[in-house]
Parts: C-alpha cells; structure tokens; sequence
C-alpha cells in the first residue's frame, strides 16, 4: 500500500508546483502591485476589492517576495517587500525567518537606489543583533569608505553645488522601466483614472435598439446596443451571449487550454507561442496557502522578435487560450452567425472563434490586432488578407480588474457577463487605425473569460467598400 502510494506521488510529481511556477506567482503579484498601487501592507493583508475571504502573506510569504525581487535584480520591490517583513517581524509575527536575514537583504537593496545613510542605519541594526555577520561587516567598512570618500569631495564644492551632488547620487526610486512607452497611461486606465470624455463628444453617444443595418432576424427582435467610444467607435452588445451558450463554449474549451497561436511576424505563418511546458493554473503562492485570492495562470508565450525572428518569451501575454471551429458544435456555428448577422460582415473567411482564460495576475499588454506595414506577412498563410474587425465576448464578470483598455485615445471597457464589444481595426481603405492599440489589464480579483473573433478583409469587398481617403 505505502508503495504503490509513493510511485503514484512519483507520477503526480510532475504536476506539482515548482520554482518557475513560484517565481512566475511572484512576479504576476508585482505587477498587480504596480499596475494598481498597491502597497505592500494591502497585499499582505488581503484588502483588495471583491474578496470576501480574507488571507494574509506571512513575513515569509514577504521575505520569499523581496528575494525573487532581489534575484531579478529588482531593489525598488526588494526593499518594498523586505520592509513588509521586518515590520511583520517587528509586530511580533513567529516565523521561520529571523530580521538579521530580512535587514542584510533590505540593507544593500536601499544601497543598491542610492541611500547610503539609510543603508548604514539597517547594517547597524544588523549588526546589533549579530555583530559577527561577516557580510554585514564589510558592507560597513564600505559604507564607511564611500562616506568620507563623499565628505572629502564636498569640500571642494560651494554649499549649493554640494546639495546638487548629493541629490544626484540618490537615485529616485520606482518601478523598473520597461519597454512599453504607453506604460503610466495603461496602468492609470487599467485603475480607472483615464481620460475623461467631455461632455459634448458624451452627449454623442446612445443607447439603441440594433437589427444588425436591416437584418430580417434582428428586425423582428432587436439587440441592444450601447456605444462604449466614438474614435475609434467601439460599441457593445448586451444580452448578446446566454448562459448557457457560455457555458457550452466554455466546456468545449477547458480541455484545450493551452499555448496560443500567434502570427510569426516574419514570415507571415501562424504558429503555436511555445509556453513553458508546465500551463497548470497554480492554486499556490510561494509558500502560503494564500491561493484562494491568488491563482495564477502562468503560461508564458515565446514570440520570435520582430527584428531578429528568434523565439523570446513574451512577458506581454499571460492567459491561457482554444480555438473552437463552428462546424464541431451547433452553439459555436450559431454564435458565428449571430456575428455575422450583427456587424454584416462575411465570417467565412474569419479565424475560428478564439476562447481564452485569465487568472489572476493574467494579462495581455498593449498590441495591435491588424498586422503593421513592416509585418507585410502578417496572416500570409490564411490567405485571408489582414484583420479587419475584432469582436470580443465577456463571458464572466471580473470581481476586480481585467477591462480592456485602449490607451492611445484612452478608453476604458470593463467586464460585463453576457456582452460583446466590437471595433473596426481597419480603416474601410484598408489601413491600419493605430487608435485601436489595445490591452486586457491584469485581472486583480477573480478569473476572466472571454471569447474572440478576429475578421478579415477578404470576403468583405462589397460588404464594407473601400474609400478613396486614406483615413476613412
């Protein structure tokens, strides 16, 4: 019994969670920290929106944190998390850590963004409570070094060029930058603190009953209609999608969530995103049992670079996907239609109908639907031409989190089970609208589900006629 009980751990083994998945688990609960502001006595507490079953982060739980953020070479979260473990420590938390381990982090952490006096006041805190600490020790006689150092440099600048200098050795301190160029407006309209409408261009958007421009069907029994925006128009659908119809699909779904597919820029062909092998969702962080508010989708895509074409892993998307055809099942042919007859656009020739799953910390960052002029091979191997129209499902509510926001006009589209939203990519000359920049902000509480179908061109030539402006 004991053996057959321990060869079948063997064989479980390979699910378990591993070092990947904990440092995956950190670093999506960095970024909800950054994306929302959130500070670290928040997270630690389990004060977010939406949960009604409160679980806290140990001084551990921190330590393991700040180390992960440490190993990344990022001090900003290092000494953000270190410091939420001291002061758990200092509160009198029982734990596995001790604060000397805690302070020789947190201490060279602030050294690292340029506070040395602040770094020499955590080493001696060290070493009161260890005065042997050889790492500490040495840390201090530097320390020491760089402060006369600085003192003797000071004496040969008027008091007024001292204070500049010294300014400018402490580096402000804040997230890592990164690559994106639209980073502050994103996180801002993934908080809800984006760029407001004014009231004309408000009074310009309605509500309505649609029939799909004179659709036989929809005329008997309209939709409603609501615009989200008004350049680039996006509007939505509600009581587009039953229940039951998202249920169905969602079935359909969940034993082919797996790697997406996405389009190899350089030569045009779709290709599966190579995630990492293992494309659990974890019901784990690092070592808590704090997973029932964080359950993380940790998939990573590899995407191959624009300039090179080599597989790179992609930090952008974080969800997991399936494509479901309309000719398996009845309910997906009928949602196709159901597309088709409400945009009057031709689907035949559109991509299957794309279901997609995201957890908590899941995201996917600001990108284009439609393939830029220096992707002249996007979708080549289609056939189909370039997206024209992307229809998006909610098939979930979101606790907190997850809109899908626009940042280059700055729109904002939250969740809303049951509703669709729809948008031209295209401009009816066939050129790209680059308003249509989008993002799926990180889901802060909860789990998303939504549901796809990207159009295109071909197919569409009578449908949406081509203008002779460019811009039109």
């Amino acid at each position: 019994m004991y053996g057959r009980f321990i060869s079948n751990m063997t064989i479980q083994r390979q699910y378990f969670p591993n070092d990947e998945d904990q440092t995956g688990a950190a670093k999506a609960l960095l970024r909800l920290q950054d994306t929302y502001n959130l500070d670290t006595d928040t997270l630690s507490k389990g004060n977010l929106p939406g949960v009604k079953h409160k679980t806290f982060l140990t001084a551990e739980d921190c330590f393991e944190l700040g180390k992960i953020a440490y190993t990344e070479s990022d001090y900003y979260h290092t000494e953000l998390w270190m410091e939420q473990a001291l002061k758990q420590l200092d509160d009198g938390e029982v734990s596995s850590i001790d604060k000397v381990s805690v302070l020789d982090y947190l201490s060279y952490a602030v050294y690292q963004q340029g506070d040395l006096d602040k770094a020499m006041t955590l080493t001696k805190r060290l070493l009161e409570l260890d005065p042997e600490h050889q790492r500490a020790n040495g840390n201090m006689k530097y320390f020491e070094y760089i402060m006369a150092k600085e003192k003797e440099t000071n004496k040969s600048f008027a008091e007024t060029n001292d204070k500049a200098e010294e300014e400018s050795k402490i580096q402000k301190k804040g997230p890592s930058k990164d690559y994106l160029p639209e980073r502050q407006k994103y996180e801002m309209l993934c908080r809800g603190e984006g760029l407001k409408m004014t009231p004309r261009r408000q009074s310009k958007l309605f509500c309505r009953y649609s029939d799909g421009n004179g659709n036989p069907k929809y005329i008997l029994g309209p939709v409603k209609q609501e615009d989200e925006w008004d350049r680039p128009r996006i509007v939505r659908f509600i009581e587009i999608i039953s229940d039951e119809e998202i249920e169905t699909v969602k079935e359909l779904a969940k034993p082919r969530l797996r790697r997406a597919t996405i389009s190899n820029p350089i030569t045009g062909i779709l290709e599966t995103a190579h995630y990492r092998i293992s494309k659990r969702t974890i019901d784990f962080l690092l070592t808590s049992t704090i997973l029932n508010i964080y359950e993380f989708d940790l998939s990573r895509a590899t995407v191959h670079d624009p300039q090179t074409g080599k597989l790179t892993t992609a930090q952008y998307r974080v969800s997991k996907s399936a494509w479901l055809s309309g000719y398996e099942n009845p309910i997906v042919a009928r949602i196709n239609t159901r597309i088709q007859d409400l945009t009057g656009l031709d689907v035949s020739t559109a991509e299957e109908l794309q279901v997609a799953n995201y957890g908590v910390g899941g995201q996917y960052e600001p990108h284009f639907d439609f393939g830029r002029k220096d992707e002249p091979d996007a979708f080549k191997e289609l056939g189909t031409g370039n997206r024209i129209a992307t229809w998006l499902f909610y098939m979930s509510d979101v606790a907190a989190g997850g809109a899908t926001v626009f940042p280059e006009v700055g729109a904002s589209v939250w969740p809303r089970k049951g509703t669709a939203v729809f948008w031209y990519n295209l401009f009816p000359s066939g050129e790209g609208d680059y308003s249509t920049r989008h993002a799926a902000c990180p889901v802060l509480v909860g789990n998303k589900w939504v549901s796809n179908k990207w159009i295109h061109e071909r197919g569409q030539e009578f449908r949406r006629p081509c203008s002779l402006s460019e811009f039109e």
